[in-house]
């Protein structure tokens, strides 16, 4: 018990805290984003950071570009970095597009060799959404860069995703900056030094940019003063040194705290020991306990690796919810009415242990009433799952199946530990 306790607090210390006097804006989808993204790029005076786990070539997309590229040629320094396999589709037509400006554009863990797959940590991806604009402004969410209509995957659907970003200001917008900065120097650095990219920007240049960002922090600048009221609000990292489980353990104690409600969405859910166990207890003490995942399935595993699951949960109490007007990618929850979280983080073996992933919490009732107003709505058009769901002989195989799928994967990921 004692070096379980020593190890819980090396984790507590790495993570950030809350920092008060912040205005933080909920948005829905792409459709609130990016306009609003849009027209903080087209105001930016200095500087704007971007990473994301997909940046695709759609119309959307390459009008956020546009303005990306609009920004450097007035005097901003631009500084985006995608991740090599959830935007290895638009790489190149990125690469294409920003070559003719100063746009520094970076890519983590290339994908664009057959023997990259071989190389070690290439599970372990970017997976944040990151925008910060001038220091002042900072984008934080599960929304990546890509029309809310279109799937990789399935095409053009008629209905968006369900999916939520925050629009911050205040003080925590410092620790964001940091962090994009962080990853936007490390894949910069430690990509390949091959032809193609030393003709897109002169080697030069590269070394002199990261020098001076790695010098210069971000440059805060007057804006007008909004309507938004100043809350409490913490930006939690997961990564692969010191903040291995900060989110795990944010989202567990926050359950763990529950005294009257935990409304959880998540499209892909298979948590850990932790989790499950803050689960059941607090349905046990009479919260209630809701969660909503995905009825439309974009990835059959993700639907098995929820579902193994149901029984367990379903027998102590815990209300679970499919959503099926559209596809699922929203990263929240809220805990009470007074705690709340937005962010890139699903509660599964690949977000909670291997990528790199960010989320926002929100100590503030307001904040939380608007987000459990949405989390509401959604429930209200979704399904609810049975009692009887995930039990019998055919269950029971996908729970195995499930089982050792996810031990395999956390091997070769390297993850270590118990989950």
């Amino acid at each position: 018990m004692r070096r379980l306790g020593s190890k819980r607090r090396r984790h507590q210390a790495a993570d950030p805290g809350f920092v008060g006097g912040n205005e933080v804006e909920l948005l829905r989808g792409g459709d609130q984003l990016f306009p609003s993204m849009l027209a903080a790029i087209q105001r930016a005076h200095t500087e704007v950071w971007v990473a994301t786990y997909i940046f695709h070539h759609d119309d959307t997309s390459l009008a956020l570009a546009d303005a990306m590229i609009a920004a450097d040629r007035r005097g901003v320094r631009v500084r985006v970095v995608v991740d090599g396999f959830g935007s290895n589709a638009s790489i190149r037509i990125l690469r294409k597009r920003f070559a003719d400006s100063g746009v520094a554009f970076a890519v983590f863990r290339p994908m664009d060799r057959w023997w990259r797959w071989f190389q070690p940590g290439q599970l372990r991806r970017l997976h944040q959404k990151l925008c910060v604009i001038d220091g002042d402004i900072a984008f934080v969410g599960g929304i990546n860069v890509i029309d809310d209509r279109l799937d990789m995957h399935h095409g053009v659907t008629n209905l968006p995703r369900l999916d939520f970003a925050v629009q911050l200001r205040g003080d925590l917008v410092n620790h964001i900056a940091l962090s994009v900065r962080s990853i936007w120097s490390r894949a910069w650095l430690g990509r390949e030094f091959d032809d193609a990219l030393i003709d897109y920007v002169p080697l030069r240049r590269r070394f002199s940019l990261w020098v001076t960002q790695l010098w210069r922090g971000p440059q805060r600048l007057a804006e007008p003063p909004s309507r938004l009221q100043p809350v409490s609000a913490a930006f939690v990292l997961r990564d692969n040194l010191r903040r291995r489980r900060t989110i795990e353990h944010a989202y567990a104690d926050a359950i763990r705290g529950a005294r009257q409600s935990v409304d959880l969405v998540c499209p892909y859910f298979y948590p850990g020991q932790r989790i499950r166990q803050a689960l059941r207890q607090a349905a046990r003490r009479g919260v209630r306990v809701r969660l909503l995942l995905q009825g439309k399935l974009d990835y059959r595993i993700a639907g098995w690796a929820a579902e193994a699951l149901y029984a367990d949960l379903l027998g102590h109490g815990v209300e679970i919810y499919e959503y099926t007007p559209a596809f699922l990618h929203a990263k929240v929850a809220v805990v009470d009415d007074r705690w709340a979280t937005v962010g890139s983080s699903n509660i599964d073996p690949l977000s909670l242990l291997v990528n790199l992933e960010a989320n926002v919490v929100v100590r503030d009732a307001g904040f939380a009433t608007l987000l459990a107003q949405e989390i509401e709505a959604a429930i209200a058009v979704s399904e609810r799952v049975g009692e009887r769901a995930g039990k019998g002989l055919r269950a029971l195989m996908h729970r195995a199946i499930v089982v050792w799928f996810a031990y395999v994967f956390l091997r070769v990921a390297g993850a270590a530990g118990r989950y």
